[in-house]
């Protein structure tokens, strides 16, 4: 079965930086969890020119900063400064503790970027930050983003999912990426597509626990990512945003479940 979620109706608005919290777990009606095995959440972030979100802290979370649009300007107490955008991407894998903030500046562009909360395997792990280019992106091929420790990702976290993106022409299909035992999430950045006769728009998401192949057709020009997620893999809770602001806002999340359909 193929579950879908509509626009996530859990929005953070502080004027100038605005969040959209997609919760994977939420696709299958009555799932005890936001997340999804590994994957906790996705946060469609929105900064505005010249934005400053101060130093603050982060534990257990691995971030995974996905920037298709705008620049987001990092800076932490372990690296220093790093600018992340279309051709670069960073992963900061907290562990028990890792600071760091973010801005814009007032002549920067209008930043919409994804952060990708994944859940490690084991608490209090060391802290540390990837950051580097980005393979250059071809039309209708799937790009090898994220991947487990040990996998042939160019950046990795600390459990078992794999991350992967692509740009997808108008009328152009293509098959999920899976592995034996796997389930697949998707999320659409932008455009629209269609998969088992139902279509996805913008910020809508799908998740598959079938094993059989899925094939996403582009209505029109798309940009998605998909997780292939070991849905047994052992996780551990406790992160800042991953699992402990979350809270707060699954209620309101399920209170909107009508929002959601499979």
């Amino acid at each position: 079965m193929l579950y879908k979620a509509e626009r996530t109706p859990v929005v953070i608005d502080q004027g100038k930086f605005v969040v959209h919290a997609a919760m994977p777990g939420l696709n299958i009606p009555g799932h005890p969890d936001h997340g999804y095995g590994p994957l906790a959440l996705i946060a469609e972030s929105f900064m505005a020119p010249d934005t400053w979100i101060t130093m603050h802290e982060h534990v257990q979370d691995e971030i995974i900063s996905y920037v298709p649009h705008g620049v987001m300007r990092h800076d932490d107490r372990t690296t220093g400064k790093l600018i992340t955008d279309p051709d670069h991407l960073m992963v900061m894998n907290a562990g028990r503790s890792f600071w760091h903030e973010e801005r814009t500046l007032a002549g920067d562009p209008p930043l919409r970027m994804l952060q990708i909360f994944v859940r490690p395997h084991t608490l209090d792990l060391e802290r540390r930050i990837q950051h580097g280019p980005l393979a250059t992106p071809e039309p209708n091929r799937w790009r090898h983003l994220v991947g487990p420790e040990g996998g042939a990702a160019p950046f990795v976290v600390r459990n078992d999912i794999d991350l992967h993106d692509i740009r997808l022409e108008a009328g152009a299909s293509t098959a999920l990426p899976h592995r034996p035992g796997s389930s697949r999430y998707f999320f659409v950045y932008a455009g629209m597509v269609e998969a088992e006769g139902t279509r996805f728009n913008q910020g809508e998401s799908g998740l598959t626990t079938d094993p059989a192949e899925l094939v996403l057709r582009a209505v029109e020009p798309a940009l998605v990512v998909a997780f292939v997620i070991n849905p047994e893999a052992r996780i551990t809770r406790g992160g800042t945003i991953g699992d402990g602001a979350v809270r707060f806002l699954t209620k309101t999340a399920q209170r909107s479940a009508a929002g959601f359909t499979s």
